[in-house]
Order: C-alpha cells, then structure tokens, then sequence
C-alpha cells in the first residue's frame, strides 16, 4: 500500500516539509530506514539518525529544529510518537477491509444470529443460539460455544476457544489460541488426600475495546462473572483465573498471572511475570516492575512496587543497595 507525504500529511493533521509527492510503501525505525519507507522521530537521543537516514519521509514534531540538512522529507505533527501510532491503526484497517464477506454456518443451527457482513473462516464453529454482532471478523479454526454474545467489529484470529456462555464486547481483539472461559483451578481437599473438581458455573464478561494476546487463558467463574473491563488491555501468554475483577484501562505485560477473585483497579500497570495472589484487592493507578510478586492488598492509589513480596518501589532500591553492599564488602 502505497501513500504520497501529502496524503500521510492530510490524516494526520500535519504539514510537509520537503517533497509533497514523496511516496512511501514500508514502515520502518529510524535507525534502519530505507528508501521507500517512512520513520518517526521523537526521542532526542536518536536525532542523528535523523541526518543519517535514508527514508523518504520522517514524521516529527513540531517543536523539531534540525541542527544539520534531513535529505527526507519530513511531516510536522503536534504528536510523533501518536501519530505513528494513529497512522499504522489507519493502514491496518484498511488491509484489513474485505470485498467480500462470508456468513456460514451449519443449518442444524438455525438459531445462531451473525450480524451485517460477519466473516466466518473455514472451519470455524459458531454454536446455537450465539449472536455476533455486525462486521465483526472470525478466523479459520475457531470454536465459538453455544449462547455465546460477541459484539461489532470483533476480531477473533485463528485457534481461538470461547467457551459456551461467555460474553464479548464491541471492538474487542482475541489473538491466536487464547482461550475464554475454562474452568477455573478449583477443587476440594478431601480426607483421603485426593481433591474433588468443583464446578463452575459463571461465565466471562470482556468489556468493549479489550485486546488479548495470543496464548492467554481467561477461566470463568465459579458463581457470577469473570470480568475485563473496558479498554484492558492483555500480553501474550498471560493467566486470569475464575472470578478475577479487572478495571477499566489497566494494561497487563506478558506472563503475568492472577489468582481467583482478586479485583484488579482501573489504570493499573503490570509487568511481565507479574504474579498476584488470590482473594486481595490492588488500588486503581497502581503499577508492578516486571516479576513483581503481590501477596497482600494495596489500598493506596498511585503507588508502584517492585520485588517479591512487592514493596514500593523506593524501598526496594535502599534495599537492593544495602544487598549490593554487602556482597561487594565479602570479596
């Protein structure tokens, strides 16, 4: 897909400078640019890369003054970094703009509902009574469950499983393989030493505007809901268990992990292999530095922890030099 500097320019609200009928076709960092690809600038410490690269068209900021001749043309935008952002959500979505649309399912299920130019990919399966809303995408091998609700323009890429009864929002992305609504860890300790399966009879509600990675396992309540709220959004490889409550806008790093019925905050941040105990409650606004082990509440909003068991993140660097101190005074 191929665009001119001027046309970039118009969707993004910017201007040019240089050559308006510079074209593009490839997206590319800066420190790799090549003829035929746009870049962006937007940290300082990669500015001679600037004067260095031999992309045709560098998105920058407005505030940008070059100290040396940029052989690119560039666009001024108030944004850089949001501007890249925005201008690849604009080529993906027309990519992913189909002619032609399929809605196929088995005439046994005469109850399933697909809403206006639903795709429907080989060999996936939409149970009875489910209904999926207008021009939402669903990949080949997919399994969607009975009395299953997925709103608008969804995106459900290959292999994933949704589990009878779960329901999904509007604009929710599910990347490869990820699974909605298994049964979560629970069973019983019984007197022989064995456990007994305890079964569990909710659902999983994903809110509008969720995006899951590929790989991640999000099981379904005991008794009531499992619940992603609006705008969460997932890493790869992640585990949410049976009756956990995420807030509105919390992001979650890959192979994080948390326990049954814990309520995460809205605004929240979580590493990569965060793991979080059960039964506690995390303040909205909270952040956790990768590997971050939460073993207890955290009732104060805004605060950041790192460590396991998690402290706030100052402590743990007095910490962390008290242990390096001693190390270095035993050699």
């Amino acid at each position: 897909m191929e665009f001119k500097a001027k046309e970039i320019a118009e969707i993004l609200n910017g201007t040019v400078e240089g050559n308006p009928e510079a074209r593009v076709s490839a997206f590319a960092r800066i420190e790799n640019g090549k003829p035929g690809a746009i870049c962006f600038f937007a940290n300082p410490k990669y500015e001679h890369y600037v004067y260095e690269c031999k992309a045709d068209i560098i998105i920058v900021n407005n505030s940008f003054e070059p100290q040396k001749p940029v052989p690119a043309t560039m666009i001024r935008v108030e944004d850089a970094y949001a501007a890249i952002a925005r201008l690849l959500e604009y080529v993906t979505a027309k990519r992913r703009s189909y002619k032609r649309y399929r809605g196929l399912m088995s005439k046994r299920f005469l109850s399933t509902r697909l809403g206006r130019k639903v795709y429907l990919g080989n060999f996936s399966h939409v149970g009875r009574r489910t209904v999926v809303g207008d021009y939402t995408r669903i990949y080949e091998n997919v399994y969607i469950g009975d009395d299953v609700k997925i709103g608008s323009r969804c995106i459900i890429y290959p292999g994933v499983r949704i589990y009878p009864g779960m329901v999904i929002g509007n604009n929710v992305i599910i990347h490869s393989n990820a699974v909605i609504g298994a049964d979560g860890f629970g069973f019983a300790p019984l007197e022989d030493g064995t456990y007994k399966k305890i079964e569990h009879t909710g659902n999983v509600i994903i809110s509008d505007d969720v995006e899951i990675g590929a790989n991640t396992t999000i099981d379904k309540s005991q008794i009531g809901s499992t619940i992603i709220g609006k705008g969460v959004k997932i890493d790869n490889l992640c585990q949410i268990a049976h009756n956990v409550e995420i807030g509105e806008n919390t992001v979650i790093a890959a192979q994080s992990g948390i326990a049954g019925s814990t309520k995460i905050g809205r605004h929240c941040v979580l590493g990569g292999q965060v793991g979080i105990a059960g039964h506690i409650t995390i303040a909205d606004n909270t952040s956790f530095g990768a590997q971050s082990g939460v073993l207890g509440n955290v009732r104060k909003e805004g605060q950041a922890f790192l460590g396991t068991p998690a402290i706030p993140y100052k402590d743990y660097l007095k910490c962390y030099a008290i242990f390096k101190r001693g190390a270095e005074e035993k050699k």
